[in-house]
């Protein structure tokens, strides 16, 4: 590598040419990468700016008294391949300020002329102090200042006193540093969980481990250096094939570029990627954590020891009692067999021995979660050195302290992230594994596998008094997607799993199958719920049949909720509860041992929708309600009627002691109109014109008495009910989705071409390149019903998405007797039940058609 650099010399004394070219060479080596490629390129750099300060000190006529000073990233070495260069002119003030323009000039403008990014600055050692004394950012890049070129003792002073600074005001700077890095994490997220993360910026990235160093600096605290290096080296290896990919200084990798990288990286795929990137943050942020907390300590221990100096040397003597003060520094209070608490934090009691009690790690996980307080670095990182292995099944202490931990609420995530900072976790549930740092590549979900599944067990915790077995609760929702990371179905791999994990750890047989019943079908609630008809028998008795028992149906039904609440805010909210709700009630009346057919017949329809559906057959047309609600409302539940004028928010109609409560997410929308064919995807389709989000949809037919017909037949209605939202601005008018809808239906308002004209527009305009979404999916879903086919629509939500699958299926001919529309993030997944013209089930030939035509039309939408 030497003898390289030597040979580059001479050309970076020519100017910004022989430099490009060498620096070209070494980018483009495809056998140095890594820590050596960046020194070396930090390296090639300071040849050629010590040329350029040494011509520039002869043009401007000085010789003596400057320092050409490397600052932040590139004073330490670590130049990526488009890295900014932060350098300092450093100077002592004896030459003419003309002078050190044009020396100052003689170094920049051809750093500019090559295109590289530069922060600069020309100080005195003096200046530089009183800016960093001023500025944080400053003091932190001159912490790795590295000398370049010019007067060395000029540096070395700088670095010294800078040095002496900063070890003298830590206890005022890294309260500030600290706040600095909460405000960051806040704005750019934790790079553990991010689909397209800021490997810079945001928490647990490259900027949390440079404060670490400035920790480390001052002297008062130091982060635990197991694996610290290598995550960092990983991280600025990310961003160096992250800058070769895109030729750009980004530090944010977006979805598109991320095969790319891993690629360069020499990784199987992005998924393997971002597991490593997340396995580096998660390093990162659990140091920054404990060193942040032992600053902390530091700190109090100092302000409470100051008083007490001063009354010693006031002669007035004695010890304070206060808790956590320095007399007491030392006191430890009991909390289990062989744990104590200790200046906030749990430690292993001095009689403890790891290599005796297998249950120990487990104990003190637990009563440090109960406590809600840290577990100490040295006592686990002395459990993963010492611990005696559990047997296997394991004895019933450690199942109850497992369960006692997993039981503890939020304090449980701090604690087992420090279990697994130190491997103890696969360890004791060695398939963890697979699931440890596992991204999941879905908008919905905010968390990786392995972090989803502890805060499932933590929603879980607070339902744990609706169910009669919350150790199986827990347990369950722990290892519900266990699975994942498995070839196919992750519910399938899962119950196998669970089995050997539930057994593993000393459950019985019963529980056992307990357990894997719930982690097989831990989805089937909440999909049977908002996609499948609940007044068809067939329904209520395949979920009956699959769950077996009262017990595991209340299990079931917290997991659905916990598994939800865990996964992110599209994922559940009251309408969604109140659907599941009523699946398990039905479900649970079946189980006691009521026929399933006794729930055939249609709920009760409410006052308000028997009025509409009177108004709308009496009036022939159609009739509009709208209710402005809120996510703690079930449908129906809360908010003035709003038959007209203008919903400028989504507060109105609220009553007053709502108004200050949860945040309106918009409103439900009842419509009732005679039956007619098209109903559903013209409804759609004017909901889309309007600029409405439909977020939940149900479509069923009502039958009013025969004596309304002066002909003695039944009256039939079709009420739609939908969630919808604004998709920017305000609502519309009520009026106005009535006078469209009319002129929709009777063919004055083509509603096709309008949403044409409206996509063509879009396409004007440039758009912001992302994730490129999955082709729409169209599946006959077997076994489903016994009255009617359904047809299941998996796609990317998009505006007008209802519209396209409703004339789809309208074209087909087949009448769609019921819907169910369900949105989660930007995935749209709906349920559609039909019948022929006869009104029974289609044949199973007639059905496949129906799908591969609905397909098709959503993947060419003209043809619709």
């Amino acid at each position: 590598m030497t003898e390289s650099l030597e040979t580059t010399t001479d050309t970076t004394d020519s100017g910004p040419g022989g430099y490009a070219a060498a620096r070209l060479r070494l980018l483009q080596e495809g056998s140095r990468s890594g820590p050596p490629r960046r020194s070396a390129l930090a390296e090639l750099t300071d040849q050629w700016l010590a040329a350029l300060l040494t011509g520039g000190a002869r043009t401007a006529g000085i010789d003596r008294g400057v320092a050409l000073v490397a600052v932040g990233g590139y004073g330490r070495g670590e130049l990526s391949p488009r890295s900014d260069l932060d350098v300092l002119l450093l100077h002592d003030g004896s030459a003419d300020r003309s002078a050190l323009a044009v020396l100052a000039d003689h170094v920049w403008y051809p750093v500019w002329d090559m295109g590289l990014a530069l922060d600069h600055s020309v100080r005195t050692p003096d200046e530089a102090r009183a800016t960093a004394a001023e500025d944080l950012k400053v003091q932190l890049g001159l912490l790795d200042s590295r000398h370049i070129a010019g007067d060395q003792a000029l540096t070395a002073d700088l670095r010294t006193t800078v040095l002496a600074d900063w070890r003298a005001q830590a206890p005022r700077r890294l309260p500030e540093l600290h706040a600095l890095c909460q405000e960051r994490a806040e704005r750019h997220g934790e790079l553990q969980f991010l689909l397209e993360p800021d490997l810079k910026e945001a928490r647990g990235g490259l900027r949390d481990a440079t404060a670490l160093r400035a920790i480390a600096a001052s002297w008062l605290a130091d982060a635990p250096r197991e694996g610290l290096d290598d995550a960092r080296r990983r991280l600025l290896d990310a961003r160096d094939a992250l800058h070769l990919s895109t030729g750009r200084a980004a530090d944010r990798l977006m979805l598109q570029e991320q095969d790319q990288v891993a690629a360069a990286l020499g990784l199987l795929d992005a998924d393997a990627l971002l597991r490593q990137i997340y396995e580096s943050a998660r390093i990162i942020s659990y140091a920054s954590d404990v060193t942040w907390r032992e600053v902390e300590r530091v700190l109090r221990a100092r302000s409470a020891a100051r008083p007490r100096l001063r009354g010693l040397l006031g002669g007035r003597g004695g010890r304070s009692g206060g808790r956590g003060g320095a007399a007491d520094a030392g006191e430890r209070s009991p909390l289990a067999e062989g744990v104590v608490e200790q200046d906030g934090e749990v430690v292993l009691a001095r009689t403890a021995r790891p290599d005796r009690d297998p249950v120990l790690t487990l104990r003190a996980a637990a009563a440090a979660a109960q406590a809600g307080l840290p577990l100490s670095p040295h006592a686990v990182r002395r459990l993963s050195t010492a611990a005696r292995p559990l047997p296997v099944p394991w004895p019933p202490e450690a199942r109850e302290q497992l369960i006692t931990l997993l039981g503890a609420g939020e304090s449980t995530v701090g604690v087992w992230e420090a279990l697994e900072a130190e491997g103890l976790i696969t360890r004791l549930l060695p398939d963890w594994e697979r699931v440890r740092c596992r991204p999941q590549r879905n908008a919905v979900h905010r968390w990786t596998v392995d972090r989803h599944l502890v805060e499932t067990a933590v929603r879980a915790s607070a339902l744990s008094r609706r169910v009669g077995r919350p150790d199986l609760l827990l347990v369950a929702a722990l290892l519900h997607d266990i699975g994942k990371g498995w070839p196919g179905d992750h519910s399938v791999a899962g119950e196998t799993i669970a089995r050997d994990v539930a057994a593993r750890i000393g459950f019985d047989r019963a529980d056992v199958a307990v357990l894997a019943t719930l982690v097989r079908h831990h989805l089937l609630l909440v999909e049977t719920a908002t996609r499948r008809d609940l007044d068809d028998p067939a329904t209520v008795r395949s979920v009956a049949e699959a769950v077996g028992g009262a017990t595991t149906l209340e299990l079931l039904h917290a997991l659905t909720e916990a598994d939800a609440l865990a996964t992110g805010p599209a994922a559940w909210s009251a309408w969604r509860g109140s659907l599941v709700a009523d699946l398990v009630k039905r479900v649970a009346a079946v189980l006691a041992g009521e026929p399933a057919d006794d729930w055939s017949t249609p709920q009760q329809t409410t006052a308000e929708q028997e009025r509409l559906a009177i108004e709308a057959w009496r009036t022939g047309g159609p009739v509009l309600a709208l209710h402005a609600r809120s996510e703690a409302l079930a449908p129906g539940e809360a908010g003035g009627l709003l038959t007209d004028g203008l919903l400028t928010t989504a507060a109105e109609g609220l009553p007053e002691d709502e108004a200050t409560g949860p945040e309106p997410i918009g409103v439900e929308l009842l419509i009732a109109v005679p039956d007619q064919p098209g109903v559903l995807h013209t409804a759609a389709g004017v909901l889309a014109l309007h600029r409405l989000t439909v977020r939940a949809a149900d479509l069923r037919a009502l039958e009013l008495p025969s004596e309304l017909d002066a002909a003695g037949a039944a009256a039939g209605v079709l009420l739609l009910s939908w969630r919808v939202a604004a998709e920017y601005g305000s609502l519309p008018q009520a009026a106005r989705l009535r006078n469209d809808l009319l002129r929709a239906l009777d063919g004055s308002l083509d509603i096709v071409a309008r949403l044409a004209e409206r996509e063509a527009a879009y396409r004007k305009y440039p758009r912001r390149r992302g994730a490129h979404a999955p082709p729409p999916r169209v599946t006959v879903a077997p076994g489903s019903s016994q009255l009617a086919t359904v047809i299941e629509v998996r796609a990317q939500d998009a505006p007008g998405l209802l519209h396209r699958i409703g004339r789809a299926l309208e074209h087909t001919g087949v009448a769609v007797r019921s819907a169910h529309v369900s949105t989660l993030g930007a995935n749209a997944v709906d349920a559609f039940y039909v019948t022929d013209s006869s009104g029974a089930p289609l044949k199973p030939m007639h059905a496949a058609e129906v799908a591969q035509k609905v397909e098709r039309a959503l993947t060419s939408p003209s043809d619709a």
